[in-house]
């Protein structure tokens, strides 16, 4: 169990600067580094999801290697909270095509930063805010739920969203702005009641 169990406090300011100098440097160590700090959540969700042991620490070998790629891709706000989407998405992706799940709800593949925060699992308040989340998104256009859907859950950029649906650049990026801003309003007005 050894790295798998490991405690260790993350510290944020660090993780922003380690991720900035692997970005600049493309040193593998740098960002080994920045992951063994959360290989513990890592494995964390995968044992939660796969509930295998050794499928999980595989998994766990294999969201770094997504992690080379996808971290200097993408914009990360929090590391943690986005490692731990990029976890779960990929151990979700595992079942699926395992045919261990026949379909998943955009509610199940996609945390927005103002859904969750990272402990929100732990709380047992995941699941009402993801049930949430997908009747927000119900109400959304056809064009905001089909640009948020290939942006956030496929994970395309905004041009790779304009080439699969034939909106301009411009309408893609309007349509993510506001079906996320729709999004967030709906999940508050629903909090307060």
């Amino acid at each position: 169990m050894s790295w798998f169990s490991k405690k260790h406090k993350p510290d944020e300011a660090g993780d922003d600067a380690l991720l900035q100098r692997y970005r600049q440097t493309g040193d593998l160590a740098v960002l080994g580094q920045l992951y063994e700090q959360y290989m513990p959540l890592v494995y964390g969700v995968c044992l939660k999801y796969l509930q295998d042991e050794e499928q999980s620490k595989d998994a766990v070998m294999q969201i770094f290697e997504e992690l080379i790629v996808k971290a200097s891709r993408h914009e990360v706000k929090q590391f943690r909270s986005w490692l731990y989407v990029l976890s779960r998405n990929f151990c979700l992706m595992q079942l699926r095509a395992h045919k261990k799940i026949e379909t998943l709800s955009v509610g199940e593949l996609v945390e927005f930063p103002f859904v969750l925060h990272p402990d929100a699992d732990d709380t047992g308040a995941g699941e009402e805010n993801l049930q949430q989340l997908e009747r927000c998104m119900q109400k959304l256009t056809p064009q905001q739920q089909k640009s948020i859907d290939l942006f956030y859950i496929k994970e395309k950029c905004y041009k790779e969203v304009a080439e699969l649906t034939g909106y301009s650049l411009n309408e893609v990026k309007s349509y993510i702005q506001n079906g996320k801003r729709n999004l967030k309003i709906c999940l508050e007005n629903n909090r307060e009641r």
